[in-house]
């Protein structure tokens, strides 16, 4: 008897690719309403946008994503106090599923967040700079670069786009957690709100549980439920992304942002850094000056 191959099924393709872009974004900067004929994802690494769109209209915070489908209405606002930092990729997708992921943010996992790393960083070796310029309508290709580093690229957003999908409609469809009450969800952002404001600090979940009456059991479970992390795995983002920043600015050592945010050695920064980036914190700010200076 033969073997018998079987072919794949496809629920998701991208096709084609407009753009992706790292933004550092000005404090008050903000777009006007916009639609084409692609999908485009708005990601935030730090700081904090109000989005409004056909779909959705609202604040997008540190570590959430959303979609504006193809020709969807669609525009971003920042706020005056910060200036956040955005990430924005532009692809002709054909996935009526899609649309579940352009109805509300949807906070990444630090594995969905380690994904769309990749999905930079590989379009990064394929095309040229600029990588931060509004509207830029033809980003053009290298004439060479490394083997599969294209189709890496729309393999790694596809992966990055069913995980999400998945993410989605496990958070819809599950029937052992409870619906996060009005109540509830009000509590739980005033955390978030409190661990974006005191991340440098030494932070004790007893302190939270004290601070906002509450336990342990159920501040875990209902901080997983809204943004799709632990607490201590939140404030660890929160503290690497300070790191990276501070870094960049280039007016404090690693020593002394350690010190700033009240840890116990550099080491044990170092450490956390390299876990969430997978480089060392002088092998992240290396890398990131190489870029911006081809």
């Amino acid at each position: 008897m033969e073997f018998v191959l079987r072919s794949f099924k496809s629920d998701l393709k991208v096709t084609r690719l407009a753009n992706v872009h790292y933004f550092e974004f000005t404090p008050n900067y903000h777009t006007v309403d916009d639609s084409h004929g692609f999908c485009e994802l708005v990601y935030v690494d730090k700081g904090n946008i109000r989005i409004s769109s056909d779909h959705y209209t609202g604040g997008l915070y540190q570590n959430q994503m959303i979609l504006h489908g193809a020709n969807q209405t669609h525009s971003l606002t920042c706020n005056e106090a910060t200036a956040p930092n955005i990430i924005i990729i532009g692809f002709e997708c054909e996935a009526p599923a899609l649309d579940a992921l352009t109805r509300a943010p949807v906070t990444l996992t630090e594995e969905l967040q380690k994904t769309l790393a990749e999905i930079i960083k590989e379009a990064r070796t394929v095309y040229l700079p600029p990588y931060n310029v509004p509207n830029l309508k033809n980003m053009k290709k290298r004439k060479e670069f490394a083997f599969g580093a294209d189709q890496l690229i729309k393999n790694y957003l596809q992966v990055f786009l069913i995980k999400c999908l998945r993410l989605v409609l496990e958070i819809d469809n599950t029937e052992q957690a409870p619906k996060i009450s009005a109540e509830d969800k009000s509590q739980i952002y005033e955390i978030k709100r409190y661990l974006d404001e005191n991340f440098r600090q030494k932070i004790a979940i007893e302190e939270l549980c004290f601070l906002f009456n509450t336990n342990k059991t159920s501040l875990s479970v209902k901080f997983k439920q809204a943004f799709g992390k632990s607490v201590v795995e939140y404030l660890n983002d929160l503290r690497v992304n300070y790191t990276k920043s501070t870094l960049l600015e280039g007016e404090q050592t690693l020593t002394q942002i350690a010190y700033s945010m009240n840890m116990s050695s550099v080491h044990y920064l170092t450490s956390l850094f390299k876990k969430h980036v997978g480089v060392s914190p002088t092998e992240y700010v290396r890398s990131v000056n190489k870029s911006s200076n081809k």
